[in-house]
């Protein structure tokens, strides 16, 4: 695959920004709509996005960094160019949502509200980032024969052909995953009020899938015998798992 979407005046630009900048923008669109379920303001909305989004940029390379700093201790200004990659997902939401809450305290707005409204536009934004990693011919698994990957579309197949072996498009199962669980996730905005379900809820459904993929992919980050994204899935699993007992006892314990 060509990572380079196009030019301009001899400065290429490649396909990992277009398509990030291309889910960032389709995720403000989306909440622009779901914001009104939940009667949020979209310009306060907008204001929390426009600061959690850069800052989730600065987690996600910072996190990937801090993890592979052995590849950037020799050049240090390669930590500024993410050009060919180099993001991950848990260090930019983690940080995200943490300037988010701190932003939504100091002006008094209805963070759990805000997080349940940005769930589904947030992993929108991954599921069409992971085409990047397709375009990039990154964050693939492991190698695979022509008959298995003959069940894919012809241009995945040409895509995953990489130095002489066809890989697991894990990027695709991840992809796919995701936009299950933005319409599961949009469900439960429109036809659930209970605050913080959607972001719990979030934070537990993608954390299934993205354990088992990464099990099968050759790029994880390592901690030592453990890989970090398993782990973090792990601790995203059972937040959400203790948001729903939580919950459960409240509405019991309202009840009696």
């Amino acid at each position: 695959m060509n990572p380079v979407a196009f030019n301009i005046y001899g400065l290429p630009i490649r396909w990992y920004g277009l398509l990030i900048s291309t889910g960032m923008i389709l995720a403000i669109c989306l909440s622009y709509f779901t914001c009104k379920w939940r009667n949020v303001d979209f310009d306060s909305l907008l204001d929390v996005a426009l600061l959690g989004i850069p800052f989730g940029i600065i987690g996600a390379r910072l996190y990937y960094v801090i993890m592979e700093f052995d590849q950037y201790k020799d050049n240090l200004l390669d930590i500024f160019n993410i050009r060919q990659g180099g993001l991950a997902i848990h260090g930019g939401v983690i940080l995200a949502l943490l300037v988010s809450y701190i932003y939504t305290r100091r002006k008094k707005y209805d963070f759990w509200s805000m997080a349940d409204i940005a769930a589904p536009s947030i992993i929108l934004a991954q599921a069409i980032g992971r085409w990047g990693n397709f375009m990039n011919s990154e964050a693939h698994g492991g190698e695979v024969s022509k008959e298995f990957i003959s069940k894919f579309p012809q241009f995945i197949q040409k895509g995953m052909y990489i130095e002489g072996a066809y890989y697991h498009p894990t990027f695709l199962y991840e992809s796919l995953w995701n936009i299950l669980v933005c319409i599961i996730l949009l469900i439960l905005l429109k036809k659930n009020k209970k605050r913080g379900l959607v972001i719990f809820s979030y934070m537990g459904l993608y954390s299934i899938a993205r354990y088992f993929i990464e099990g099968l992919r050759t790029d994880s980050l390592w901690l030592g015998p453990f890989r970090v994204a398993q782990l973090v899935s792990l601790a995203g699993i059972f937040l959400w798992l203790a948001f729903l007992v939580y919950a459960k006892l409240k509405k019991e314990k309202a009840a009696d």
